[in-house]
């Protein structure tokens, strides 16, 4: 099952980032059709958030169609976002934590590895569709 956790640094609001880390966790198949989120309840409590928080992730969730809520059991898992097996990503994840390894060794810090990572992401975004 999946423990979801916030980072009030990050400017992503919490309910989109309970998105994002269902998302994610289905693109790497760490959810699978059919499994159990946890109960709004339980990642209200977990969190300390608002259980409308938690609602309101689960609904663009199943908006998105990629769960489903229901009634009295609880919501599940009803999509996918292909992207492949753990299995197959493991030589670009041990890559990357050569990368990180090597950043690190340079000198940066968490939250600069994280900015180049994703400002180089997004560069490289913007020329695929120039």
């Amino acid at each position: 099952m999946i423990e979801f956790h916030l980072d009030s640094r990050s400017g992503v609001a919490p309910y989109m980032q309970l998105i994002h880390q269902v998302r994610h966790a289905l693109r790497l198949g760490l959810l699978l059709h059919g499994e159990q989120l946890p109960t709004v309840k339980e990642v209200a409590t977990g969190l300390a958030i608002n259980p409308n928080t938690v609602l309101k992730a689960y609904r663009e969730l199943e908006y998105q169609g990629l769960v489903a809520a229901r009634p009295g059991r609880g919501t599940f898992v009803t999509g996918t976002l292909n992207g492949g097996s753990l299995a197959a990503h493991e030589p670009l994840r041990r890559e990357l934590r050569r990368w990180i390894g090597k950043a690190r060794t340079a000198g940066m810090d968490e939250e600069s590895i994280e900015a180049l990572i994703l400002s180089t992401f997004r560069s490289a975004t913007e020329e695929d569709i120039a």
